[in-house]
C-alpha cells in the first residue's frame, strides 16, 4: 500500500528541506518525480538525484503553475499526485508589518497553494482522480506572534484544504496537509542561534526539532493508499509542542 510505482507525482519546493526528501521519499518508493523549484539549478540537481524530471518556476504565477502541470503530464499523460512544500516566514512584529510583506506571505503561502490546488485539480479530475498534500504549520493552528501573516496564510491554507477535499472528492482527488512544528531544515539551521534552537528544544516534549525527513515521511503517508480513505485532514508533526500545557 506505501508502493507508488507507475505513479507520476509532482514535488513543488523539491530544491531544498522537506521538499528534497520527499522528492527523495516518494522516488524511492516507485514514484515518476518532476520536481519543480524556483532555483533551475536545484530544481535539476534533485531530479538528477531521483531519476526524475526538473522545472524551474515561480508558483505563484498562474501561468507558470499551468506550464508545470502541461510539461508534468508529458510522457505519462497524467499527474497522480503532488506534494507543495512551499512556504517561508518573514519575521516582525504585528504593528510593524507593511503591506509588501503581507502580500509576500499570502502569495508565498497560500495563493501559489490556490493555484495548484484548482489547476492541478483540473488535470486531475480529467484523468480520474490523485493526491494533494501540502505543508502547512502548526504556527496557522496556534498563535503566530511575531510573524502573524505566516500564521494567518498556513490557517488558510488549512481552510482551503478542508474546502477542496470536499469539492474535489467526488472526482477520486484527496487533499491533505502537513503541519510541521520547529524542523531543521537548511535554512532554520544557517539563520538561527545555537542558543535559540537550544532555548526551543528545551519546549518541546521530544526534546528537539523535527528532522526534514520526517516531514517527508508524513507526505509519503498522504501520498500512498496507507491514507486512501484520509481526507481534508492537517497531520500535526511537532515533537508534541501543540499538547503541551502552556504553564507546565
Amino acid at each position: 500500500m506505501l508502493d507508488l510505482s507507475g505513479r507520476r507525482l509532482l514535488v513543488i519546493g523539491a530544491g531544498n528541506g522537506m521538499g528534497r526528501q520527499a522528492a527523495h521519499a516518494v522516488a524511492l518508493n516507485g514514484a515518476d518525480v518532476v520536481c519543480v523549484d524556483r532555483d533551475p539549478d536545484l530544481a535539476r540537481e534533485i531530479a538528477r538525484e531521483v531519476g526524475g524530471l526538473g522545472l524551474a518556476a515561480d508558483m505563484t504565477k498562474r501561468d507558470e503553475v499551468e506550464r508545470v502541470v502541461e510539461a508534468a503530464h508529458v510522457g505519462t499523460g497524467c499527474i497522480d499526485g503532488l506534494i507543495d512544500v512551499v512556504g517561508m516566514a518573514r519575521w516582525g512584529a504585528l504593528l510593524e508589518i507593511e503591506d509588501e510583506s503581507w502580500d509576500f506571505q499570502f502569495d508565498v503561502c497560500l495563493r501559489h497553494a490556490f493555484l495548484t490546488m484548482q489547476i492541478a485539480g483540473r488535470a486531475m479530475k480529467r484523468t480520474g482522480g490523485g493526491t494533494m498534500s501540502f505543508v502547512s504549520s502548526i504556527s496557522g493552528i496556534s498563535a503566530a506572534p511575531n510573524h502573524a501573516a505566516y500564521g494567518a496564510a498556513k490557517a488558510g491554507l488549512m481552510a482551503l484544504v478542508r474546502s477542496g477535499a470536499v469539492e474535489l472528492g467526488p472526482s477520486g482527488i484527496r487533499v491533505n496537509a502537513v503541519a510541521p512544528g520547529g524542523t531543521a531544515t537548511p535554512r532554520i539551521i544557517e539563520t538561527t542561534p545555537d542558543e535559540t534552537m537550544k532555548r526551543d528544544e528545551a519546549l518541546i516534549p521530544t526534546g528537539r526539532f523535527n528532522k526534514p525527513s520526517e516531514i517527508a515521511s508524513a507526505l509519503l503517508f498522504l501520498s500512498s493508499d496507507l491514507s486512501q480513505n484520509m481526507t481534508g485532514q492537517t497531520l500535526v508533526v511537532d515533537g508534541g509542542v501543540t499538547a503541551r500545557y502552556a504553564f507546565q
